[in-house]
């Protein structure tokens, strides 16, 4: 069982890595995994809270740093050690199939910390705000599976990985933002002012 999860994950990483190669997402797709890339979306969020909310900014920024430390904490410095899966770029039965995209880096692949941490942030932003601005539901999901699926276009991850890693990440944001919600009941906070 293990070794056809093995084989299938494989096949579809190569059909993604190598089969969808153009030069857009050769592109766009390294971009979206890049920290920076996204970093005056984490400013804007950071300044709409406590513009927006004040006090009560503070504590969803908190939540989310919360958030984002747990989804690092689980994947990286738990799961990664102990299945210590070698990333797809360094995988030596793949050396003639992987195409260059980004730098490989030393670290294992399973699960993945991006779609970890993404999901685990947009899961709990969801929750938090999607009584006030439904078009979060889409754009968090389709931000956070946009990265995720970067990570295995550029070759730094199987599909099993950024799926685990989704499933984590939806679990931790799940319950990061139940325990917002329990310390801030909805009634407290209005939008706005």
């Amino acid at each position: 069982m293990i070794e056809s999860l093995q084989h299938f994950d494989v096949e579809l990483f190569l059909k993604i890595h190598r089969g969808m190669a153009n030069p857009f997402f050769d592109w766009l797709l390294p971009l979206m995994r890049n920290r920076y890339f996204w970093a005056p979306l984490y400013l804007f969020i950071i300044i709409f809270c406590f513009i927006e909310y004040k006090k009560k900014g503070a504590y969803i920024i908190g939540m989310m740093l919360v958030t984002f430390a747990m989804g690092d904490m689980l994947a990286s410095r738990i799961i990664k050690p102990l299945f210590a899966r070698i990333r797809p770029c360094n995988e030596i039965t793949l050396v003639d199939e992987i195409i260059r995209r980004v730098p490989c880096g030393s670290g294992y692949s399973f699960p993945s910390a991006h779609a970890t941490n993404h999901f685990a942030i947009a899961i709990f932003l969801i929750f938090v705000f999607y009584d006030k601005w439904k078009p979060i539901l889409p754009i968090g999901l389709a931000w956070a599976f946009i990265i995720s699926f970067s990570q295995i276009y550029v070759g730094v991850h199987y599909p099993v990985d950024t799926m685990v890693g989704a499933v984590l990440g939806t679990a931790i944001g799940l319950i990061t933002s139940k325990i917002y919600k329990k310390i801030q009941p909805q009634s407290e906070w209005k939008s706005g002012n």
